[in-house]
């Protein structure tokens, strides 16, 4: 196989030398056509009997005598190509047969026609080489299969899988739509620095970076919030930034090291501000994108139509488990009622084993889109203390699935308060909790500066994409995916 191979590719470079020879380009500069394959298709009747300039990739080809037909992809389809010989000037259908090759790049001149069969053709009157493919494309009925090949060689996956390329087109016109729902509701997009001295604003682990000049450790950002939080401070009342966040964490179907996050943040408003935003944004650009609220994932329709579902943290855990937390005095009654569910570990809180039972009872069954709310205060760092229950936090989640889409709070802006729950996260880290967050003197700075009541949110934008594509894993729709090094 790597035998032939070389020869495969010896060939290739053999024929580049011989469109040398022949005084052809094989590598040529700029080229201007009249239309995409597309639009020849759908306005059929616009161009039928015109001359169009095309340009594409050669996915296939056949020959017959003195006559070939080609199929030609650019970026919005394909077409075929009808070549004749008489139709062509002396030689370059002799070229076209010996030196050029499935894989290369070509411009096409001719006019547009219907063949016997009704497949819209273009009768080629001049064929031009653009680039000479020296590695030959996958095999054309078993295309390029393997996954993780797919994931390292995006480039070719693009090419042999149209059904990739619409994913990324539909993810560019989701976060597109994103951006117009959220200008239309007049929020300002930032640009928020990459690298923190600290990695604050959510529980995770940082990637660690050394700033050789100023001699000092930074850490890739793990979140968007606590900057756009110093905005508020600041008077910019409604603030998003989509941009790329960094945790070195595991990697799933669901979790890449590197994702692009949705966080915003709407002065004077709170949590129930943040579900109408929610539902009614995914609506919009599911209906903007997709033409329905309604998506097949994965065997099973989602509707993203407003209202979304709610329910409470301990109503779900009750309604799947039987438990009732509310009737459990402390952390011991809780530990004690808990045993054999779920893992008990150290000292661990009636809060923190609510949500512990919530993962491992509730998640699974939240398949339509819902909100989870009142989250115990031990795992929400940042949430206002509810007013009737000091022990939870305004705070809520919408699960789609069975996973998490959306993080939300009634935010935080008591300084005080601020400053007590960021030392008992240090108390945290120092007992070996690396993903607790640490101690932000700055931003408690700005906290007493005064910040408005507010309402955030976070949403994991290729998520979303992954709902609304109907993609298994979260590297079909990240086109370059992190990836395990190929020679470890």
């Amino acid at each position: 196989m790597e035998t032939e191979l070389k020869e495969l590719l010896q060939i290739r470079r053999d024929k580049v030398q011989g469109l040398k020879e022949k005084g052809i380009e094989p590598y040529a500069g700029r080229f201007e056509r009249t239309a995409y394959t597309f639009n020849i298709k759908e306005s059929f009747e616009e161009y039928e009997g015109k001359n169009v300039v095309i340009a594409g990739r050669i996915m296939a080809k056949r020959e017959h005598g003195k006559t070939a037909f080609i199929n030609v992809a650019d970026f919005k389809g394909n077409i075929q190509v009808y070549i004749r010989q008489d139709k062509l000037k002396e030689g370059e259908f002799e070229n076209f047969t010996t030196l050029f090759d499935i894989g290369d790049i070509i411009g096409v001149e001719g006019e547009v026609f219907k063949t016997q069969k009704g497949e819209i053709s273009i009768k080629s009157t001049n064929i031009i080489m653009l680039s000479k493919g020296l590695l030959p494309l996958p095999e054309k009925y078993h295309g390029l299969k393997d996954v993780e090949l797919r994931y390292r060689q995006r480039y070719v996956d693009l090419i042999m899988n149209p059904e990739v390329k619409e994913t990324f087109i539909a993810r560019s016109l989701i976060i597109k739509e994103i951006r117009n729902y959220l200008d239309q509701e007049g929020f300002l997009e930032v640009e928020t620095p990459v690298l923190h001295p600290l990695a604050g604003g959510a529980a995770a682990r940082p990637f660690i970076t050394h700033h050789n000049t100023l001699d000092m450790t930074l850490y890739m950002r793990i979140a968007l919030e606590l900057h756009l939080k110093r905005l508020l401070v600041g008077g910019i009342e409604r603030v998003y930034e989509i941009g790329r966040v960094f945790r070195n964490e595991g990697m799933s179907i669901r979790h890449n090291p590197e994702f692009t996050l949705l966080e915003l943040y709407q002065a004077y408003g709170d949590l129930s501000d943040m579900m109408q935003l929610s539902e009614n944004m995914i609506g919009q650009v599911a209906n903007k994108v997709l033409g329905s609220t309604k998506v097949a994932y994965q065997g099973e329709e989602i509707d993203f139509k407003p209202p979304w579902n709610r329910i409470s943290m301990t109503e779900g855990v009750k309604k799947y488990t039987g438990i009732d937390f509310t009737t459990l005095k402390d952390d011991e009654e809780a530990r004690a009622v808990c045993k054999n569910k779920v893992e008990i570990t150290g000292k661990i809180t009636k809060g923190e084993l609510l949500n512990e039972m919530f993962e491992a009872y509730v998640e699974e069954h939240l398949i339509q889109p819902t909100f989870v709310y009142d989250y115990p205060i031990e795992i929400s760092p940042l949430a206002k203390k509810k007013s009737d229950d000091p022990m939870m936090t305004e705070r809520f989640e919408a699960f789609v699935f069975g996973r998490e889409l959306i993080n939300a709070f009634s935010e935080l802006n008591d300084p005080i308060d601020q400053k007590e729950r960021f030392i008992g996260q240090v108390e945290r880290k120092d007992s070996g909790d690396d993903e607790a967050h640490p101690y932000d003197e700055d931003f408690i700075t700005a906290l007493e500066y005064g910040m408005p009541p507010a309402g955030g949110l976070g949403i994991g934008v290729d998520r979303l994409i992954m709902f609304l594509t109907d993609s298994p894993s979260i590297r079909d729709v990240i086109i370059y995916p992190t990836m395990r090094d190929k020679n470890n």
